[in-house]
């Protein structure tokens, strides 16, 4: 795919600063730039880029300066945020790569009283289940499951390997990547009078809100009964473990590798690093952000604070608390050579 300048200032309502008609047909780095590709500059950081970069054309934010002295190659494209003007790019340019994706594949398996929306595409070897209903605009990607009564609204995407299972619900515009497990049994396992586990079946299901989504090789458990429920917006990284009856508040994000057990509660607008493991039936307020790898072991009732550790603690608590374990081996060098004076001084004194 080629676009000059012109065309992607257009699409981005920016504004040109050379050539208008240079083409471009692929993206890059600033600092590997090649020609014919564009980049994006937003940092001071890299404006030194700019002047040896090879690539065509360079969306920058307007506050950074040029020195106009200086020469470069590039065709300039302005705009207020050129990080997100180069997302939107990027988003642009994926919506082109898919577009190309119509119709249902010949090997796809399709029940009789399954229903596809108009302008679905079903990809090689994709099975979708009795009485599945599949929205408009969808891309349901080679080896795909949409199992039994799932609902799935319009616009979404469902990579490749992706096994949304029975009774689950997906909202408008939802992504779902490769090997993402939807609506998987619950860990749950009763001891009996013969010392081994009863396990717990699950009949709920899980519901994904609108915009949701959800990273490479993550998995998300269905209810016990009832459902487990990610509101709108939410973004999980990839290798996120969501246990059955969780509720993820609308807009929370939360990176990879974190571990959520069941009947956790996270409130709206969080932002919870990687690795961080979250003990059963805890509750999170709204705004939270959780350093990576904490340990979150008690709820966290007040509004956007900021926590740490594990146990995680209130992170001017864990500061303090970290100075202090910093110290300790130098604090018990200095107690070894206190008991070592006092003992001599006792045998001086012959006690």
């Amino acid at each position: 795919m080629e676009f000059t300048a012109g065309q992607l200032a257009e699409i981005l309502n920016g504004k040109i600063e050379g050539d208008q008609a240079t083409k471009v047909s692929s993206l890059s780095k600033i600092d590997e730039g090649e020609k014919n590709s564009i980049s994006f500059l937003y940092s001071t950081d890299y404006l030194e880029y700019l002047y040896t970069t090879q690539a065509s054309v360079v969306i920058i934010s307007d506050e950074l300066k040029v020195e106009k002295e200086m020469k470069f190659n590039p065709t300039l494209i302005r705009v207020d945020d050129a990080r997100m003007a180069f997302a939107k790019l990027l988003e642009a340019y994926k919506s082109m790569q898919m577009n190309h994706k119509k119709g249902i594949h010949p090997s796809a398996v399709i029940e009789e009283d399954a229903e596809v929306g108009e302008n679905t595409y079903i990809g090689p070897q994709v099975y979708v289940g009795h009485g599945a209903k599949i929205g408009s605009d969808c891309q349901v990607n080679a080896h795909a499951v949409v199992a039994e009564n799932v609902r799935m609204g319009s616009n979404c995407v469902i990579h490749h390997g992706v096994r949304i299972l029975e009774d689950s619900v997906i909202g408008d515009n939802c992504t779902i990547q490769s090997g993402a497990v939807i609506g998987g049994d619950g860990f749950g396992f009763q001891p009996n009078s013969e010392n081994n586990y009863h396990k717990i079946t699950h009949v709920g299901n899980v519901i994904l809100e609108d915009n949701v989504e959800i990273g490479v090789n993550t998995t998300i458990d269905k209810a016990t009964f009832g459902s487990t429920i990610i509101r709108k917006g939410v973004k999980l990284d990839n290798l996120i473990q969501v246990g059955h009856n969780c509720e993820i508040g609308e807009n929370t994000v939360i990176a990879a590798q974190t571990g959520v057990a069941g009947s956790v509660k996270i409130g709206k607008n969080c932002m919870i690093g990687g690795q961080v493991g979250f003990a059963g039936h805890q509750k999170i307020a709204d705004g939270v952000k959780i350093a990576a790898q904490s340990g979150i072991q008690g709820d966290i009732e007040n509004k956007n604070e900021i926590v740490q550790g594990s146990p995680a603690l209130n992170i001017g608590d864990y500061k303090r608390s970290y100075v202090i374990f910093r110290q300790l081996p130098k604090v018990k060098g200095e107690v070894s050579e206190l008991r070592k004076e006092i003992k001599d001084l006792k045998n001086k004194l012959g006690s």
